[in-house]
Order: structure tokens, then sequence, then C-alpha cells
């Protein structure tokens, strides 16, 4: 019996460890500037941004107004927004802006059919696709970073999306798991020549790549996850840009908070299951050891669990299992706490930060429970309704 529990120790704690290590190597190369390639060429391309909408009447209007003010030429880029759900005043206020208005009201409302839906009625065809959540601001250079991205001969942008709002303890949490997300699983893995992940918007693609992998893909939750993987199955790279900043809505309180990360952990553990066999065959065949690398990723715990159970676990193997087993949670906590300490930007080391802090027990326990109820979080679309003013924004200056 006593050696059955040691192997479950010794597994669990090897799933962690592990996960830990991988976490800590990409923290740490984030440390290392990463500087996108300069132009290959002065070609101004044409974009088309799209902004699939499910009842966002509280912000479209100015997000809207604001992705028409791009200090870009406005004759090469035009603002699409798949308008779901919405108020007939709203689309009035819509169609008196530039924007070009689609409203549809879906029985299934998802993002892949809103775009799928754009594209069917677009009278014209570009060189690239911008994909915006309704509450996204870009700040005013966006478009010229992609620019500079897409003459490199990349499929896949990803832009630098952080928070738009720092207003509750939650808002915080949610800005700091942002930041850290795009220090490890974007600056740190380009920094390491891998690509860069996605994250659902202020992302780009070439156009026609676009058109036809989204016309091929119906989910309800995680769209980004499988477009992804379908890059990575194609051995294609996804760029990442740290100065092509996008303003993002952080959620707000703890119910919300659970909402979207029971969707998020749904999607996670959907993605593995559907990718690790198939990338196990492309790393055999044809050694694609980024799709094989991405599959493994989805199984990795969230980290506010990773934080929790090494405590806990650092905490009993001191009161109750001693040497060797204290020496190595400790180890493992040591290097979950570097690796906090090099993802997370110098901004957020402020009383507001600690302060929300003491959020984490209960964003702990919410995560938990999350977890137990996964199994129907993607089944049916859920909605995250947006209502931070647009305008309360201070933008990054940044170069063009």
């Amino acid at each position: 019996m006593f050696w059955l529990v040691d192997i479950l120790h010794l597994i669990v704690y090897s799933y962690i460890t592990l996960t830990i290590v991988f976490l800590f190597v990409f923290a740490l190369a984030s440390k290392i500037g990463y500087d996108p390639a300069p132009p290959r060429d002065n070609k101004k391309r044409s974009f088309v941004i799209m902004i699939p909408a499910y009842k966002e009447d509280d912000v479209i209007i100015e997000v809207v107004i604001d992705a028409l003010g791009q200090n870009y030429p406005s004759e090469l880029y035009d603002v699409v927004v798949i308008a779901d759900g919405f108020e007939k005043r709203t689309l009035e206020k819509l169609t008196k802006t530039k924007a070009l208005v689609l409203a549809k009201d879906f029985d299934i409302s998802t993002k892949t059919r809103a775009i799928n839906y754009a594209f069917a009625n677009l009278k014209k065809s570009y060189d690239q696709v911008c994909i915006l959540d309704a509450d996204n601001i870009m700040n005013h250079d966006f478009l010229n970073h992609l620019n500079v991205a897409f003459s490199n001969g990349y499929l896949a942008v990803q832009g630098h999306r952080i928070a738009k709002n720092l207003n509750t303890n939650f808002a915080v949490l949610d800005a700091l798991s942002e930041e850290i997300n795009n220090n490890i699983f974007r600056h740190g893995q380009r920094t390491l020549g891998l690509s860069s992940t996605l994250i659902g918007s202020a992302m780009a693609f070439d156009f026609e790549f676009f058109k036809q992998m989204i016309s091929e893909v119906e989910v309800v939750g995680g769209f980004d996850k499988e477009i992804e993987m379908r890059i990575y199955a194609q051995k294609k790279s996804i760029e990442y840009l740290p100065k092509a900043y996008v303003y993002d809505e952080k959620v707000q309180n703890v119910r919300v908070f659970s909402k979207q990360r029971r969707r998020w952990l749904s999607a996670q553990f959907h993605f593995f299951g559907k990718n690790i066999k198939p990338s196990v065959k492309a790393l055999l065949r044809d050694k694609n050891y980024e799709y094989f690398f991405k599959a493994l990723q989805y199984i990795q715990l969230p980290r506010i669990i990773l934080l929790g159970i090494t405590v806990l676990a650092a905490i009993f193997s001191n009161i109750f299992l001693w040497y060797p087993w204290n020496l190595l949670w400790g180890i493992s906590l040591l290097m979950l706490f570097f690796t906090f300490i090099f993802a997370i930007p110098k901004k957020f080391y402020t009383f507001k930060t600690l302060k929300a802090l003491s959020a984490l027990p209960v964003g702990f326990a919410t995560m938990l429970i999350s977890l137990l109820r996964i199994h129907k979080a993607n089944e049916s679309f859920i909605h995250t309704k947006h209502t931070y003013n647009a305008f309360q924004i201070k933008r990054k200056k940044t170069g063009k």
C-alpha cells in the first residue's frame, strides 16, 4: 500500500515539477529582448479589421470610431462589424460610421460563424485580415506594426494584448495573468525560436490563407486554439509583436472570472485530446516538433492551481514527509516563485497588485470548482459582457 502511495506521489511531483521547469525556462527567456525583423519592403498592405460582436451595445460604437482612426492610409483598411443580437438603435448608429455593418442573429453564436459570414459578404479582397474582440482598442500604430511583420512573409501574427482596466482585484489578477502569458507563451517562445501562441483577438492573418482555414472550422469555444493547431500542423510560424498594443477589458468579479476560466479550461483539455495523437504522428513522420510540443502544453494545469498545489505540497511535505520530499517540493516552489518574478512586468510591482493578491485564495477555489464543471463549458456559447469606456485609455507611445 505504501509503495503505491509513493508511486502516485512521484507521478504527481513529476507532472507538477516538469510543468514548472517548462514555465521557468520560457519566463527566463522573456528577460531577453525580442525585436521582430525589420521590414523587407515599403509596401502598404490592405487590411480588413473584423469585429465579431454579440450584444455589445455598450461599447461597440466607441470601439468602431476608434478603430477608424488608425495611423494608416484610410483607403487601405476597412472595419467590419458582425453585429449579432444588437439593438436597433445601435445598428442605426453603426451605419452612420464608415464601418461596414453586417447584422446577423445566429441561432448559435460563435466567432467562427460570424467570421465566415463576414467573408461570405465581403465585396472585395484584402491582403490581410485582423481579428478584434468587441471591446478591443488598438494603439493607433497597430496596423503599421502588422504591415512590417507581413512584409517578412508571416501568415499569422499575434499582437500584444494588455489591460484596458485595473479597477478591481480580479481585473488586476486577470491583467497580471495576461502579461505572464505574453512573456512566457509569446515573448519567451519567440526568443527561443518557437512560434507565439494566439489569444483569440489582436491577431492577424494572410487574407486568403485565413479565409480558407476558417471555412473548415466550427467550434463553440477556443477557436484560437483550433487555428493555431492547424497552423502548427502545417509547420508554419506565428510571429509576436511586443510593441503592437491592443487594449482589452479584464474581468471585474469572481463570477465572470469563474465562467471565463471554465470555458478556457474546457477548450484546453479538449484540444489536448484532439491533437495529441496526430501531433505524435507528425513528430515521427515529419519531425514536426512544434506541433507535438504545443499539444503537450494543453495538459498543463492553470498557474493559479499550480501555485496552490505546490504551496500546499511544500507545507505538507515539511510536516508529514520530511527528507527528501520536503527538499524537492521546496525546490519546485522556489523555481515557481522565480518563474513569476521573471514573467511579471515591473509595472505590476505595486501596492495595488499586492492588494489584488489577497483574492488569490478565492481564485484558487474558483479554478478548482471550474475543473469539476468543465465537461459542459463549451457545449454552448458563453457571453462576457463588456462595459468599460474605450476612451479612458492612456495609450502607449511606440514607434511605427
